[in-house]
């Protein structure tokens, strides 16, 4: 059985035991990781997905981290200008073991979904933000208040009108609070 499958915007044709280099994965070695886009499975049958079969994964065993062969771009300009460059560059990879081709039932194995390096840290900031819109009043509508402002009044504590009302603006030193604001957010509330 074989399928293609797609990260790092490449298309991979894998096979169980092949091992391939691939762009940069946020994973240690020894990890097994999964990768959900598959474009084709084949075998006795092909299946071709639209654009991915759906429930189909692959799952692989990260063997190391290693850099790719040096890559030198080198630039000179013709005639009168007489100036030249040379650079170089290794492309950071990830050497992967093909362990198992799933054909169904990808959502419940409970392996980690391979992500790239550059996403991976990302996604945890994201998800905390929504957390703490979500318990209380959106700041932001009153004049003058940002969402940094607002994010600093979240982190003292005030999370909602009524809250920001009850403020005196003079005594309260966590964050700086202007007077219009404990005007508007009485309104608000």
């Amino acid at each position: 059985m074989f399928a293609v499958m797609k990260t790092g915007g490449k298309q991979y044709k894998v096979q169980a035991g092949d091992v391939l280099r691939v762009e940069k994965l946020a994973a240690d070695a020894g990890e097994t990781v999964q990768f959900n886009e598959v474009l084709i499975l084949g075998g006795d049958d092909v299946t071709v997905g639209a654009p991915l079969v759906s429930g189909a994964a692959v799952q692989a065993t990260v063997i190391d981290q290693i850099k790719g062969d040096k890559v030198i771009k080198f630039v000179k300009r013709r005639r009168k200008h007489g100036s030249q460059r040379t650079r170089g560059h290794r492309q950071q990879l990830t050497l992967l073991r093909v362990t198992e081709i799933l054909a169904s039932g990808a959502e419940g194995t409970g392996v980690k979904s391979a992500t790239g390096a550059a996403s991976a840290p990302k996604a945890a900031p994201a998800a905390a933000a929504p957390k703490a819109a979500a318990a209380g009043d959106d700041l932001t509508q009153i004049t003058g208040v940002g969402p940094a402002a607002a994010k600093k009044l979240n982190e003292a504590g005030i999370a909602t009108f009524a809250q920001l009302a009850a403020v005196d603006p003079e005594s309260f030193d966590a964050v700086k609070v202007k007077p219009e604001w404990v005007e508007q957010a009485k309104t608000l509330a």
